[in-house]
């Protein structure tokens, strides 16, 4: 009976994992608006997994977050994506490295404005080890610096 309690105390923590994974990754039932992707691949056509629909609606979601919550930066969403490529691909060598897809596009915003964007996946790396990390900058909208002028660090 006691390896029953502590399997049921396992299963317990691993469904808290998922539920948090799920509302933290997005996936919650809080509606996001999606960006139109303005191409003709399939989901992993010739750009990869840079025009994957889950990537690109992260990061939707994300500068969504990103306008309401930094301060002075203009509140626009991004509306559709364009021109999305892969610009370098890392493939892990040994099972302890990652595999790193550094991808570019262009962001039309809500006012208009085409802005470039530029985002790292990489494999394995969400939440807990679950689905894919994504990072990502608009170019002036880094107001933090974060990825260095320009974007520099996702280049």
């Amino acid at each position: 009976m006691k390896r029953f309690g502590q399997f049921s105390h396992i299963l317990a923590s691993a469904a808290l994992a998922l539920s948090t994974v799920l509302s933290v990754g997005g996936l919650s039932s809080t509606a996001v608006k999606a960006a139109d992707f303005l191409g003709n691949e399939a989901v992993y056509g010739e750009t990869g997994i840079c025009s994957d629909q889950r990537v690109l609606k992260t990061i939707v979601s994300r500068f969504s977050y990103q306008v309401t919550h930094v301060p002075n930066l203009p509140m626009v969403e991004i509306s559709a994506f364009s021109d999305v490529h892969q610009k370098r691909f890392e493939p892990a060598q040994r099972s302890s490295e990652i595999t790193r897809h550094y991808c570019a596009a262009t962001a039309m915003l809500s006012d208009g404005e085409h802005r470039r964007v530029l985002y790292l996946i990489e494999e394995g790396q969400g939440f807990a080890s679950f689905g894919d990390n994504v990072e990502f900058c608009v170019a002036g909208f880094d107001r933090w610096n974060v990825y260095d002028s320009g974007c520099r660090v996702l280049r």
